[in-house]
């Protein structure tokens, strides 16, 4: 009998244990998550309760609210009065498709969710007095006439624009092609599914400055020539001789401009005319380790740590697939990848815009690599500020020499090379063009990544441009569009 009650006791205190466990599961650790559920229907119409907090640029505002009656209560809806100018960083909220961009990472401040103990009180004075709950502000760092600008210039291309401000990481521009009205998710999103661009899929939903992931053709070669330089193996004078080709695995691997074998030709000028068969061999000499090793310090191989949500970022690297996904490929031999070609862009690698933007706004910044930011500040209430982001550096990528160098033979690029298109009167600019084969004619993806600034001044804009389906060259069609976005970004006085 005594071996029963035993049991017995065991298996209810077993059951204790678990019910206090389980109990304080939910309630604690599992409760962010069930708050961040996106069918959490309870959740999200007392929400909709809340006086949300604006969101704005330095100029205008990009979301707000609209107070609807229904059934003897008030409930606050939000209206974005810029449209798709700035609809992929800012998101949109709303009662049947939930939330993205910003309006979905920093809900609980704009919720009212985060709160010191003086703003909890005044909190819970308001739900007694009927008032409604007001959510934090957002304050951004977009520059919405470069958006427009961005915008405008991508016309019905699919691609995106991505400029920052290399010495601290604020982030001006993030514009992606097609855009859409967060206006019509909620009661129009037909419309949004009727978007056309120059691709299949046009996915106007999806934000290819951070998510879309493009082969970056050379503009890689930026990340190679600093890997090269860093080796001691190379200087800029470097020589070699190109015979509008290299071998690789007993097969040829051409120029992009067959015609024109260089011969003997510096490393400096092989990045100013973009010469493929010495990056080839550079990237053979080296070995795929320590090429992604570089890479690796310019921010390959992590999401880039912006606001946003993770699920829209990406990380840069190569890539291989499994099925139906595309998995991050990190390489534990040389041999499982063809240095050759990843040298100057191709093979498996796959990078997002933000990315080539944050390489090229490092060699500007003398080899620091910048966290990137889009929120300037979050502002409670009553006009406070709660949280405000300091520049922060992530890491030394390259040394001061090295960004030098590689820098000086981007300038060469747009001075007298393949970035010429990007030339701007009264700013020193370093650029390099990608022009990224996929097998198809037509098809190419095309880039321009550059950073720029006054003479003599430390460079104050780095921009990547990305364009899907090109016939021409990246120097022919995204150099363009990178030199509107400069002169709309650095040639203004003002920020309508």
């Amino acid at each position: 009998m005594n071996g029963q009650i035993k049991r017995v006791a065991s298996v209810a205190l077993g059951l204790l244990v678990a019910l206090v466990v389980a109990t304080t599961y939910w309630q604690t650790w599992a409760r962010p998550a069930l708050a961040e559920r996106q069918d959490n229907e309870i959740q999200r119409v007392a929400q909709f309760e809340i006086r949300r907090g604006v969101i704005v640029t330095p100029s205008r505002v990009v979301a707000r609210n609209r107070a609807r009656r229904v059934k003897g209560k008030t409930f606050y809806f939000r209206r974005y009065p810029q449209g798709k100018l700035a609809a992929h960083v800012v998101g949109y909220s709303t009662a049947a498709r939930s939330r993205t961009g910003l309006e979905r990472s920093l809900n609980d401040y704009l919720t009212g969710s985060v709160r010191s103990l003086s703003s909890l009180v005044d909190q819970s004075l308001d739900k007694l007095n009927g008032r409604p709950i007001v959510g934090d502000s957002l304050r951004l760092t977009l520059d919405l006439n470069g958006q427009q600008t961005a915008l405008e210039a991508l016309g019905d291309n699919c691609g995106a624009v991505v400029a920052l401000d290399p010495r601290t990481g604020r982030l001006r521009v993030m514009a992606s092609s097609p855009s859409y009205d967060p206006n019509q998710v909620e009661n129009d999103f037909s419309k949004i599914e009727q978007i056309r661009a120059n691709c299949l899929p046009a996915s106007p939903l999806l934000n290819r400055a951070s998510q879309g992931l493009y082969p970056p053709g050379s503009t890689f070669k930026v990340v190679t020539a600093s890997a090269a330089l860093e080796s001691s193996a190379f200087e800029p004078a470097s020589t070699f001789y190109d015979p509008g080709y290299c071998t690789v695995y007993g097969k040829r691997v051409n120029n992009f401009d067959t015609s024109r074998p260089f011969g003997n030709v510096t490393l400096a000028t092989a990045l100013q005319y973009s010469v493929n068969s010495v990056f080839c061999n550079i990237g053979l000499k080296l070995g795929a380790r320590r090429i992604l090793k570089q890479a690796k310090a310019f921010g390959f191989y992590d999401r880039p740590p912006l606001e946003t949500p993770e699920s829209e970022r990406r990380a840069s690297g190569l890539y291989k697939l499994e099925g139906r996904e595309l998995r991050l490929y990190d390489p534990k031999r040389d041999p499982d990848v063809d240095a050759g070609r990843m040298a100057f862009g191709q093979e498996r690698l796959l990078v997002t815009p933000l990315q080539m933007a944050m390489v090229a706004g490092t060699i500007g910044n003398g080899g620091i690599l910048m966290r990137p930011y889009v929120v300037e500040r979050i502002v409670t209430p009553n006009g406070k500020t709660r949280r405000k982001t300091k520049p922060e550096r992530i890491r030394r990528a390259v040394s001061p020499v090295t960004a030098r160098d590689v820098g000086d033979m981007m300038v060469r690029a747009v001075q007298a090379g393949t970035g010429t298109a990007a030339q701007i009167a009264g700013l020193r600019i370093g650029g390099k063009t990608g022009t990224a084969e996929t097998g198809v004619a037509g098809r190419n993806v095309t880039w321009f990544i550059a950073f720029a600034g006054r003479e003599g001044e430390r460079p104050e804009l780095a921009i990547a441009v990305v364009l899907q389906n090109q016939s021409l060259t990246g120097g022919a069609t995204a150099a363009p569009i990178a030199r509107q976005v400069m002169q709309a970004l650095l040639q203004t006085t003002a920020n309508p």
